[in-house]
């Protein structure tokens, strides 16, 4: 029988960070709002990924007007997988992973998806319609295949680690995992669950769904209190190196593991939220404390 829930140990109250304190501690000190659009924009982030060689997916394509589509398919269409996504998405909005089954037809979310609606998908994004209403643009890049690591834990999607980074010091960091209701994506608002990362050990804490606490994932039953993290250390150090990249002194850095390349940066947050200290139980601020000395 598996262990139940466990209870919240909520944290002090002065060492939690609110979204106020976050804004004009962190964020407006930090952050000059002219350079935001290097996060926020996938596009100019990962100009800035490769240019420092810094692993991430492999761009195959950016579409930006309607017209350019279908000569851009004619380029992508050799690759078996593939990700679409909205430059200017965010909270995972838009984002569509198709990937060629035996019979040559397109699979997206385990369906037949048609050249037009893929088509029609970029035209969807390109004008805007997963960011705000303005004029996007279509990343395709290389689809990430996860490490075997998360198969034990769950089998489907795409997890993720996000790192928060503060003066390029990791400060705190949370594995996002897919579950049965979040159709294959990690976010946390997109009913994924948290699983704490202790930095220093380097092994994962506990499974948070948003209410409560488990030792594990709420619907495979895999058990992950005190698993090491595979490749740890080359975790850290591209969070570490992606920090250096770009003048945004805090951040929150989104790391996949491919099974055949290991970590990847996935992208980059100006605005990382604040669910990661519910996630491991602590707040930022005591958190920053033990990893910045003299901070």
């Amino acid at each position: 029988m598996l262990s139940t829930f466990l209870k919240i140990k909520p944290s002090k109250k002065n060492e939690v960070v609110g979204l106020n304190e976050r804004n004009i501690k962190f964020i407006y000190p930090n952050n000059k709002k002219k350079d935001y659009p290097l996060a926020d924009d996938k596009v100019r982030t990962k100009e800035i990924l490769h240019q420092h060689q810094i692993p991430c997916a492999k761009t195959y394509a950016v579409v930006a007007y309607n017209n350019d589509i279908k000569k851009a398919w004619e380029v992508c269409k050799q690759y078996d997988a593939m990700a679409i996504k909205p430059a200017n998405g965010c909270g995972g909005g838009g984002i569509k992973i198709i990937k060629r089954d035996r019979d040559g037809n397109w699979i997206s979310s385990g369906k037949v998806i048609t050249e037009r609606q893929i088509f029609q998908h970029m035209a969807a994004i390109i004008m805007g319609f997963f960011s705000l209403g303005s004029h996007d643009r279509v990343l395709i890049e290389e689809c990430i295949e996860p490490h075997p690591f998360f198969h034990k834990i769950y089998a489907a999607g795409v997890p993720d680690f996000r790192i928060i980074t503060l003066h390029q010091n990791p400060v705190m960091g949370m594995l996002r995992m897919p579950t049965d209701r979040s159709d294959g994506k990690a976010n946390l608002h997109q009913n994924g669950v948290g699983i704490g990362v202790d930095l220093t050990m380097g092994t994962l804490t506990e499974v948070y769904d948003g209410k409560n606490y488990f030792d594990h994932h709420p619907d495979s039953g895999f058990v992950i209190q005190n698993i090491p993290i595979p490749y740890w250390e080359e975790i850290l150090k591209i969070s570490i190196d992606t920090a250096r990249a770009f003048p945004l002194n805090y951040l929150g850095i989104d790391i996949v593991i491919d099974k055949n390349k290991g970590p990847q940066i996935m992208e980059i947050n100006v605005r990382p939220g604040l669910g990661i200290q519910l996630v491991n139980k602590q707040g930022l601020k005591k958190a920053i404390k033990e990893q910045i000395k003299n901070y």
